[in-house]
């Protein structure tokens, strides 16, 4: 019998990047999309409209459906922007909107793609506010089976390990090489 040596692919990396539109999840995209580069990963760019409140309260349906207009409108411009973003640095990328409990739907859409890291924000309350207002990268680490990165500033590193080698991160660039 022979033998035939076949190459097994690797199957691709594959990086979430939770979004809530404000400007300091800009800066997490950004390190999402660096280290989605430097991986050769896919991204997918998730932002989640909290619905939750939604049922606890009695409001005006004509301002709830407005309401829930402008989240999805500001949910759509920050996945594409993300989008675009990850494009440009030559990765693939695909934008996602969910509606629910945002930390449920990160990990659940997370477990069924079978992300392998999980890159969040977090704005960094403390004490009394945390616990009145919950925190979603707190619900996403406690109870995420995938690895999570969380990050409260922007956070642009010289260099990175992954599986044993060094990168460096030309950030100008994003470029990633082993030195």
């Amino acid at each position: 019998m022979e033998e035939r040596s076949e190459l097994k692919s690797k199957p691709q990396k594959r990086v979430l990047i939770a979004t809530d539109g404000s400007k300091a999840s800009e800066c997490v995209a950004d390190l999402g999309i660096e280290i989605a580069r430097c991986i050769g990963a896919k991204i997918y760019a998730v932002y989640v409209i909290d619905i939750t409140f939604f049922d606890s309260i009695l409001m005006d349906e004509s301002w709830v459906k407005n309401t829930s207009e402008q989240f999805e409108k500001l949910g759509r411009e920050s996945i594409c922007c993300i989008e675009e973003s990850a494009r440009a640095a030559g990765i693939e990328a695909a934008p996602i909107l969910l509606k629910g409990n945002p930390a449920e739907k990160i990990l659940d859409f997370a477990e069924d793609q079978k992300v392998d890291l999980i890159v969040v924000g977090s704005t960094g309350k403390s004490g009394a506010e945390r616990f009145m207002l919950g925190s979603v990268s707190e619900k996403v680490v406690r109870n995420s089976k995938i690895p999570v990165l969380v990050t409260r500033e922007r956070i642009k590193p010289d260099k990175f390990f992954s599986c044993g080698h060094e990168y460096e991160i030309n950030s100008a660039n994003a470029v990633c090489r082993e030195p």
